[in-house]
């Protein structure tokens, strides 16, 4: 009996001299106690919480070198490794979680929609649900702030920057020929369906070092990355057709989608008017696709597309008896492959490649021109979370072009061009998250053009500050340089890079249902292109002696909530601009700059109807001209531009819908430019042809069938 209570004794003893007590204080880094933290040895039962203020105190019964872990909800979680013996009075100071919801975000000229971001201008796929864009994502985009409507070209003009200026880009790969072919004053179309993407970021300038060739802004397209389930989607419209199917598997899937475009039939119904008459009609054949393979540590995606389009038309001109005939076949296949995934110990990496082969005949009367573009990008990005307040991001890629056209005229005989603008480039940009209420990302952008054998350096920064609990400050400011137009190129290979500085100042506000944000924004132009002639020629003169500058205000405001069942977007943009390039004699407005420009969105559900309608105002100020009947240079300014367009979306049944749009439904007499005769009339005016659109209105009546899994999704977020 004496041994077992001295064997108790010696049991008891030991355990209590195994055990220590742990004690200190929870604090926040502005010393306020934090009650209600998680303090406890990793990977053992000892731990208590905190009171009221912030002390905690605990026995373990682990010895040796720990680690003590402190959590609490929106802070980082703190972690220290030490003796057990030395935990006893600590002063644990946590601090917040810069990832946490309402942290500061990095917002400065960009709008988001979908997976890219965390604060979202427009919802998921928005863009191709608003009245008047027939499914073009791209004119969708004209209805943002920074943007100018130019009708009679189609393509996105930003803050004062041309079309060209503007980069386009698919799962961070370039795109070469984002655009449909067309023809002098008709509009392009946005060449890829939106069907298959679900991310969009659109900056309309200020953008990453991780992106060049672009003066004014940069489009961002991320391909869906997993499908919801195995569908198939057929489209009946009444200019043409389309098929796609999605097949998933469990790691794995692939999506196609098929469209065929032919306008004959319906301009055999509806006519356009004397701006273009087709001998013949518009016509489309396209496909893209989509395969998905998902890996343990990430994604790999393929993604290919292929279009094939031709017309004919007769065009007139107000210098001659007879219209211009003009016809165009063009070829393009484009298609990248890329993958990103964890490496490990807070690595990712980001390879990928694309190759883009665009074919183009053109006859102009007797004359032919036959040109192709052979270009890729090959591309890699490496990035390292060093922790939730420093990011690096850093890599390199190269652009390989050849461009070769074949000229040939009865009268000025055959001419051939070849020119290879390749480019290498390097960037590395940091993520600094200082606290929830303040962030930075600076950048630097290395660029060799191999036709210059020159380094271009564009060091780019911007930061974020909170104001209030829904509301931040951002700034940003970077260098730009875009490489010298093919058109130019082809002629004179020692053509300098065009640049831009861009200075921006943002305020977003944000709360569920609601965004406003209001921007203003500064950029000067240097080293712009100049020539001596109506357009780029083998005897022109050219030189990078051109400037400019663009400064102006855009305002966006978004409501979900207000209204039941009523979404809308309201934006206004004003714009500055001025520039002395081209065939410029002076410096003035651009044509294709509008000072003033307003867009109105509404969508509305009608639960009675089972129907969605919809209502797109657009207007723009009107735009520069030159009337040699006055004195000056681009002397005179078209009406502003008006159009009120509707649609309409009815649930036959869950998965079939009938869709109906009309375009200007006021049928206003919108007016883009005026064509004037070389010399004047007998009492000394020249007379002049207004350039309008090829028609007044467009109507547009589809049905939209989508067979899947679950029965129930159907294509009205798509419309």
């Amino acid at each position: 009996m004496k041994t077992t209570i001295l064997l108790f004794f010696l049991i008891t003893l030991t355990s209590l001299q195994a055990q220590v007590q742990i004690s200190g204080t929870v604090k926040t880094k502005n010393g306020a106690p934090v009650p209600g933290a998680n303090v406890y040895i990793e990977g053992s039962y000892d731990g208590a919480t905190t009171n009221e203020q912030g002390n905690f105190r605990f026995t373990a019964n682990s010895t040796g070198s720990q680690t003590l872990v402190v959590s609490f909800i929106s802070y980082e979680t703190f972690k220290k490794k030490m003796e057990v013996s030395q935990m006893h009075d600590l002063q644990v100071v946590l601090r917040e979680d810069v990832t946490s919801l309402g942290a500061v975000v990095l917002s400065a000229g960009t709008f988001s929609a979908g997976d890219n971001s965390k604060v979202n201008a427009l919802k998921p796929l928005d863009v191709v649900t608003t009245a008047g864009v027939a499914g073009d994502f791209i004119a969708a985009l004209q209805t943002l702030p920074g943007t100018q409507t130019v009708g009679e070209d189609g393509r996105l003009f930003v803050r004062g920057g041309t079309a060209e200026e503007t980069g386009v880009y698919i799962d961070g790969i370039q795109v070469f020929q984002p655009y449909t072919a067309s023809a002098n004053n008709l509009p392009s179309r946005g060449r890829y369906s939106p069907f298959l993407f679900d991310g969009i970021t659109f900056s309309t300038g200020g953008y990453s070092a991780e992106y060049g060739q672009a003066l004014s802004s940069v489009l961002l397209l991320n391909t869906i990355n997993e499908p919801d389930q195995t569908e198939t989607n057929i489209s009946l419209m009444s200019v043409g057709a389309g098929l796609g199917h999605t097949q998933k598997w469990k790691n794995s899937s692939f999506s196609v989608n098929t469209s065929y475009i032919n306008l004959a039939p319906y301009l055999e119904l509806i006519p356009n008017n004397e701006q273009a008459e087709f001998v013949k009609p518009y016509e489309k054949f396209g496909g893209e696709t989509v395969y998905r393979k998902h890996f343990k540590n990430g994604i790999f995606k393929w993604y290919a597309a292929y279009e094939i389009t031709n017309f004919e038309l007769l065009q007139p001109d107000i210098n001659r008896e007879e219209p211009v005939q003009f016809d165009l076949k063009n070829d393009n296949f484009y298609t990248n492959l890329s993958y990103r995934g964890r490496i490990g110990k807070g690595w990712s990496l980001q390879p990928g490649i694309s190759f883009s082969h665009s074919k183009n005949s053109i006859g102009i009367d007797a004359a032919e021109v036959d040109n192709s573009e052979l270009a890729a990008n090959v591309k890699l990005k490496l990035s390292k979370h060093f922790s939730n307040r420093f990011k690096l991001h850093f890599g390199a890629e190269g652009v390989l072009k050849n461009f070769s056209e074949d000229y040939k005229d009865p009268q000025n005989g055959t001419s051939s061009l070849e020119v290879s603008p390749d480019l290498f480039a390097g960037f590395a940009e940091s993520d600094l998250i200082f606290s929830k209420n303040f962030a930075m990302k600076v950048g630097l952008r290395g660029t060799y053009l191999d036709l210059q054998q020159k380094l271009y350096l564009a060091p780019r920064a911007s930061m974020a500050l909170k104001a209030g609990t829904n509301g931040q400050f951002s700034l940003a400011w970077g260098k730009f340089f875009q490489q010298a137009d093919t058109e130019a190129l082809k002629y004179d290979a020692a053509l300098k890079p065009e640049t831009a500085t861009h200075y921006i100042l943002n305020y977003l506000w944000t709360k569920p249902g609601y965004t406003f944000r209001a921007e203003t924004y500064y950029k000067n132009y240097n080293s712009l292109l100049k020539y001596d002639t109506e357009d780029p020629t083998y005897n022109s003169v050219f030189s990078n002696s051109g400037e400019g500058y663009a400064r102006g205000l855009d305002l966006f405001w978004r409501d979900n909530e207000t209204f039941d069942n009523l979404q809308y977007w309201l934006s206004y943009s004003f714009i500055d601009s001025e520039r002395d390039f081209r065939n410029y004699e002076a410096s003035a407005t651009p044509q294709f700059v509008a000072d003033h420009s307003a867009s109105l969105v509404t969508k509305y559900w009608i639960d009675s109807w089972q129907s969605q309608v919809g209502f797109t105002y657009n207007f723009s100020s009107g735009r520069p001209f030159e009337d040699p009947n006055t004195a000056g240079f681009l002397n005179n300014k078209t009406k502003s531009y008006q159009s009120l367009s509707f649609n309409w979306a009815y649930l036959l049944s869950r998965q079939k819908i009938l869709y109906f749009s009309v375009s200007n439904v006021l049928g206003r007499k919108n007016i883009f430019n005026y064509e004037y005769a070389n010399t004047p009339s007998e009492n000394g005016i020249f007379d002049r042809r207004a350039i309008t659109p090829a028609a007044d209105r467009f109507f547009f009546v589809g049905f939209f069938w989508t067979i899947s899994s679950d029965k129930t999704k159907n294509q009205l977020d798509n419309l």
